[in-house]
């Protein structure tokens, strides 16, 4: 996913842009960086490895050395960032959230031109210089942002460091946020509304899809309206966005109650004990537990300390090995227990199929799984939220597979749950993870609990029907 934080203000903005940063720690596992301005130095940056570390530590002794009263911070999933730019345009630094799906195409363009291009991420063209590139291609700073939208099949939202105050400038379709924040000093970007409040920012204004922001430490001017089409990802809400976190109005932890409670309302199982997958599951369950009055509890435990992520191995055993380990089950609660579990979605289901053979050797009696999402049919070209690297991977394209023995088959029928195939698959999948019983979310449902009209919304690892 990755995730940006910027501050401008009337005083020393370094520690401000440090702490943002890293409450978007969530959103990112590979790099982190961050660049400041000031008068005397000019543009310093630091950009560190997330792989075997935390942001905090790795950056502790860098911030100790910065000054200046704007700058920009990134924690994300690909390239090193930011990329400090010199250009007809002025020298700038900049950070993307971005996936982009003709980066290759980019590449030879620029290269067929005679131009080269300097950073690499993962062996591969750096994505961020790739929008630098087409931003340098303008007259102007709109102008080359206008390009990037015209030019990058994906998705990309843009913070840009100047001499003259930070511009920001959200996807065309919005699919990745960018809010504003004031305090009484200057503004704050984010990416997520919880890196405001502990740093006293409150929320002034959601950039709207497409729009371009310039802002000073005295204010902020429209320099692009935005486009009247939106496709925000809706599992912002599901799953990426921070409990205390708002998109759009809207407050993730509140919706997440919402979604379980529409799971529950169609459920009429009995159950001992309702529980969430942590983190992202627990929303979800709070909401099942508190429409059923069915106690909540925590049959698993999460050991954070040595433990935080299991996603950070390169090697996919490896990979699972720390996911299974990060989570102790607590056999005095679950032992002879019907339990019901709920968690934001299930892409691979691997780790769900090991911690469903936990439960029953610790001796829980039946393991039900309640899924915030509909099943995940076609992988993520926007956000790259599937973290599966094949789409045969994904636990329905699996058991599609299974059912047909082809990946060559109308997935509309399986995405559509009045339909056999549909039932069929969900059926397949539960037996494929061992679970007692197994039921997601309505699409109608998650898109009531969000609260945006569906057109609104990027739907398409669902239903296939979000590309514009």
């Amino acid at each position: 996913m990755s995730g940006f934080f910027s501050s401008i203000s009337k005083t020393d903005c370094v520690s401000d842009v440090f702490y943002g940063t890293d409450y978007h720690s969530h959103l990112g596992t590979k790099r982190a960086g961050v660049a400041f301005l000031n008068g005397k130095s000019g543009f310093q940056r630091a950009i560190h490895s997330l792989e075997d570390g935390y942001f905090r530590n790795k950056f502790e002794k860098d911030i100790a050395g910065f000054k200046g009263n704007k700058g920009i911070g990134v924690i994300s999933d690909t390239e090193a960032q930011p990329i400090v730019v010199n250009s007809h345009l002025g020298k700038f630094a900049i950070v993307t959230v971005s996936k982009i799906n003709n980066a290759t195409e980019l590449e030879n363009k620029f290269l067929k031109n005679r131009q080269h291009l300097s950073e690499t991420s993962q062996g591969s063209v750096n994505p961020t210089e790739l929008v630098a590139m087409l931003i340098t291609e303008g007259k102007d700073f709109v102008s080359g942002i206008e390009n990037v939208y015209d030019s990058v099949k994906g998705s990309c939202s843009i913070m840009i460091l100047t001499k003259e105050g930070i511009i920001a400038a959200r996807d065309k379709l919005g699919r990745t946020p960018i809010i504003i924040g004031k305090n009484g000093n200057g503004y704050a970007l984010a990416s997520e509304t919880c890196s405001f409040a502990n740093l006293d920012y409150k929320i002034e204004k959601y950039i709207g899809p497409g729009e371009i922001i310039k802002v000073t430490a005295d204010g902020y001017e429209q320099i692009k309206k935005p486009g009247k089409k939106m496709q925000v990802c809706s599992f912002l809400w599901v799953y990426y966005g921070y409990p205390p976190s708002y998109y759009e109005g809207i407050n993730v932890d509140n919706c997440r109650y919402k979604c379980g409670a529409a799971l529950a309302k169609r459920d009429d199982m009995e159950f001992d004990f309702v529980a969430g997958i942590p983190d992202s599951g627990v929303g979800h369950a709070i909401g099942y537990s508190n429409e059923r009055k069915i106690p909540y509890m925590r049959p698993y435990a999460k050991y954070t300390p040595t433990w935080p992520r299991s996603f950070m191995p390169q090697d996919q055993k490896m990979r699972d090995l720390v996911a299974r380990m990060k989570l102790i089950p607590n056999e005095a609660l679950i032992r002879g227990k019907r339990g019901v579990f709920l968690d934001d979605s299930i892409v691979r289901g691997t780790q769900l199929k090991d911690n469903t053979r936990d439960l029953h050797s610790h001796g829980i009696k039946e393991v039900h799984m309640r899924i915030a999402c509909p099943p995940l049919t076609y992988p993520c070209v926007y956000l790259n939220f599937s973290r599966s690297r094949r789409t045969r991977d994904l636990a329905s394209r699996t058991a599609i597979h299974q059912l047909e023995g082809t990946e060559k088959v109308n997935l509309k029928k399986y995405s559509d749950p009045n339909t056999d195939e549909y039932k069929s698959m969900v059926e397949q999948i539960r037996k494929n993870l061992g679970l007692t019983s197994l039921k997601y979310q309505k699409l109608g449902d998650l898109v009531d609990a969000i609260g945006l009209p569906k057109e609104k919304l990027c739907t398409h690892c669902w239903d296939g029907t979000s590309y514009f």
